[in-house]
């Protein structure tokens, strides 16, 4: 399981065998350690993190701001896997919401959003269908039509409304366009600008945009022949 929490990605997962440490710049061990939270920076991975700590710092993590921190894996025996998981979900109030990425050509669509290059997407609607609402949302947000295709895979990130914890399970689909001739922004929506973008110029906007995005965005070219 896969959390960004304020734009910082919090891996859950499951291992029964050693770790490869290389990767990650702080490695702690949860048996062992009290973490401090001020040694949190770049990626940290926590061994044998119990549900306790995973529960301490993602509470932590809504109140705090980790500058420094990149992302941080807590590693958990596959036994507690399923219990810890359904504990962090627990925290929050769980909405669920669609989104896809759009197609026509070498291109792909890209919205600006509250000054932040991002993807078309929006909560869906009562006893509404993942896929159809995530149709709806981007035709709506980009005022066009779309043909819906395969799913590209989905993301949680939490978010704070009203003083409750929210936590946002966004389905991506990839989509075909099929008429952009009054293609525009939903200005309600707080989208001043939908573009057309090649790779490069796709790439160069996720500097300017969020980790969960950039995700979706790699998920998608690694699953696309079409576009590479």
């Amino acid at each position: 399981m896969k959390i960004f929490i304020n734009d910082i990605s919090v891996n859950l997962i499951a291992v029964s065998e050693e770790i490869n440490s290389d990767i990650f710049d702080v490695v702690l061990n949860g048996l062992t350690t009290n973490i401090d939270s001020k040694k949190l920076r770049d990626d940290v991975l926590v061994r044998e993190a119990t549900q306790n700590q995973v529960q301490a710092l993602i509470n932590l993590m809504h109140v705090k701001k980790f500058k420094h921190l990149d992302s941080i894996t807590f590693a958990v025996q596959p036994e507690s896997y399923e219990s810890i998981k359904e504990a962090v979900k627990s925290q929050f109030k769980v909405v669920k919401a669609g989104g896809g990425i759009v197609a026509k050509g070498d291109k792909i669509l890209l919205i600006y959003r509250k000054g932040k290059w991002d993807l078309p997407k929006g909560k869906l609607e009562k006893k509404e269908g993942k896929r159809e609402g995530a149709l709806r949302e981007v035709e709506e947000e980009c005022n066009i039509k779309a043909r819906l295709g395969e799913e590209i895979t989905h993301t949680w990130h939490t978010y704070i409304l009203n003083g409750k914890k929210h936590l946002k399970k966004t389905y991506w689909y990839r989509m075909e366009c099929v008429d952009d001739s009054q293609m525009k922004p939903q200005l309600n929506e707080g989208i001043t600008d939908v573009k057309w973008m090649d790779q490069k110029n796709t790439r160069q906007a996720m500097v300017n945009s969020f980790r969960s995005i950039r995700h979706v965005i790699k998920k998608f070219y690694s699953l696309s022949t079409n576009l590479i």
